[in-house]
């Protein structure tokens, strides 16, 4: 049994950074949404500032947006041209994706200063995409509507989650300890 654990000891150490950092992570940032009264509509502070960022960026590309409280649900309803076409909730921000791709990198060995550098680009690079996204789902939902399961269902995933396995691989390639052999 021993001898297992000598063997597979890489890829059991990065099992255990991995989920721990992630376990972390998330816990922090679960007490940080505990923060809002849920049954009081609140909407977490990160939200809120993903859709005003998205109401501006909706408004660079040349078309009218607001953002307007959910009467009933803790969201913020996003308009265009006057037409209510999305609700950014807690899960639309980014976070647990941002929560995500850091556990990786943790987990992958690198240099401390590589690291941190790494984490805070690849966080500011994902959750600019995530707003980029975010704003052009709502417009095409405007001139679309019929497509919502096709454009949030899909195109979210491969945005996002395709940024982010990018990032992965470059770290591991370029930057971890495993790259660097080179």
């Amino acid at each position: 049994m021993k001898s297992y654990f000598i063997q597979y000891k890489p890829f059991l150490e990065f099992l255990l950074k991995f989920f721990l950092s992630y376990i972390i992570l998330t816990l922090i940032y679960q007490f940080y949404l505990n923060r809002f009264d849920e049954k009081a509509l609140e909407v977490d502070s990160i939200t809120e500032i993903v859709a005003r960022q998205t109401q501006h960026t909706i408004q660079f590309f040349g078309y009218q947006s607001e953002n307007i409280p959910h009467e009933t649900q803790n969201s913020i309803k996003l308009l265009v041209e006057n037409k209510f076409v999305a609700r950014v909730v807690e899960g639309c921000n980014a976070i647990s994706v941002i929560i995500l791709f850091i556990a990786f990198i943790i987990a992958f060995k690198g240099t401390l200063k590589k690291t941190l550098f790494f984490i805070l680009l690849g966080s500011v690079l994902i959750y600019v995409l995530n707003v980029i996204r975010i704003a052009v789902i709502a417009i095409a939902l405007f001139h679309y509507p019929e497509y919502e399961h096709l454009l949030h269902g899909v195109v979210f995933p491969l945005l996002i989650y395709g940024i982010v396995f990018l990032l992965w691989v470059i770290w591991v390639t370029k930057y971890s300890i495993y790259g660097q052999k080179e």
